[in-house]
């Protein structure tokens, strides 16, 4: 809240926030400065709080006017486009419309968190301008993204900016770009936050965990295997062969990379929060091969939300628990109904639990409050 304060302050004549608080880069970077929407949107999200949207609102429509002075493209005076990818880049023109878009489009959802319809109206039809102006500038008629790379792919994707047919189109597109790529991933800064859960979004968490495992450079375990025990700017920023990459700007305690860990609780672990603050909360955990168990928790505004699993021969073994004063629905993997069982009881015959429905090889219910103990066959 203090930090969001601080980027507030930033905020120039134009109506620009800066590219950091404090500012030493300027304002303005689609993206970076777009930390002014998107992050009162997530703690929002997170806690529930309309305090900060409140608070932050008048300085945040400001900044989305100045943003809209540059046309539909959006802020795209200066940018660091999809930073140190260890491929090529995206155009910037093409990032700057996928970022004004997206916060155009939470500007149209802070705007109903307060009861503000006009305004939500008035973002909503900018996101479509938006949106239509990205197909025509950036998608061609096969829905090939222009620059063919795997970020591009994710924020066409990932921000919604595709017609359904578009849609496919590009799906097929980045996952033959995936395996152009030999199934690493090629991102930088703007692509790594979006590359696994627009995977996992299109049925592909297959193809997320296979990135995830990789050791090979450009990977997570690749930095792992050169003796980190931080997350680093660059995914080489030392190695055992070439020792220390350029000092003059290599950090080892850096944060975008390590973005990863948001799928990895709301998609390995199953957390996720169900509206603002965790009141709701989904538990839907993609499994997928090379990883056999995950356990972890979250420490939410309602208290603590855990996940425990493992696979052992077909078998699905899964502890939740739940916090007090929330409810949650609960996505158990299993090839049918009949196979769940909770605490060693049929789970439709359990205490606390409801069966609503199988989906897509999972069996959902609804639960309150509580520990609960799931098993089911695969």
């Amino acid at each position: 809240t203090k930090w969001i304060q601080d980027l507030a302050d930033t905020q120039n004549a134009q109506g620009l926030f800066g590219n950091q608080a404090p500012v030493f880069h300027g304002h303005g970077a689609a993206a970076w400065a777009c930390a002014g929407i998107i992050c009162p949107w997530t703690i929002h999200q997170v806690y529930g709080d309309t305090q900060i949207l409140e608070k932050h609102y008048d300085a945040m429509a400001r900044y989305m006017e100045a943003c809209g002075k540059d046309g539909l493209g959006g802020r795209k005076a200066q940018t660091w486009g999809d930073w140190l990818a260890p491929g090529d880049r995206p155009p910037t023109e093409l990032i700057s419309a996928a970022y004004f878009a997206y916060t155009s489009k939470l500007m149209a959802d802070m705007a109903r968190a307060l009861g503000k319809t006009d305004d939500a109206a008035k973002y909503d039809k900018q996101f479509q301008d938006i949106r239509a102006h990205f197909q025509k500038s950036f998608v061609e008629p096969d829905g090939k993204i222009k620059s063919d790379l795997q970020t591009a792919y994710c924020m066409a994707l990932y921000y919604d900016l595709l017609t359904p047919e578009q849609r496919k189109q590009a799906e097929a597109h980045l996952v033959e770009r995936i395996k152009k790529d030999n199934y690493h991933l090629t991102s930088g800064f703007l692509g790594i936050p979006i590359l696994l859960p627009t995977l996992t979004e299109m049925g592909r968490s297959d193809l997320a965990y296979r990135i995830l495992q990789n050791t090979t450079y450009p990977s997570w375990g690749y930095s792992i295997d050169q003796g980190a025990t931080t997350i680093w700017e660059r995914w080489n920023s030392y190695s055992k062969d070439k020792g220390f990459g350029d000092v003059s700007m290599n950090s080892f305690n850096h944060y975008s990379l390590g973005a990863v860990g948001e799928w990895m609780f709301r998609s390995l672990l199953g957390i996720e929060t169900d509206g603002a603050g965790f009141k709701k909360i989904l538990m839907k955990p993609e499994l997928g091969e090379g990883i056999t168990w995950a356990k972890g928790h979250y420490d939410s505004i309602r208290g603590r939300i855990g996940s425990d699993w493992k696979i052992e021969d077909s078998a699905f073994d899964w502890k939740i628990t739940i916090p007090p004063n929330s409810t949650a629905t609960v996505f158990v993997p299993a090839k049918d109904a009949s196979s769940v069982t909770e605490s060693g009881k049929p789970a439709g015959d359990a205490e606390g639990v409801k069966f609503l429905r199988m989906e897509n090889n999972t069996a959902v219910y609804a639960v309150g409050s509580g520990t609960y103990q799931f098993q089911s066959q695969l």
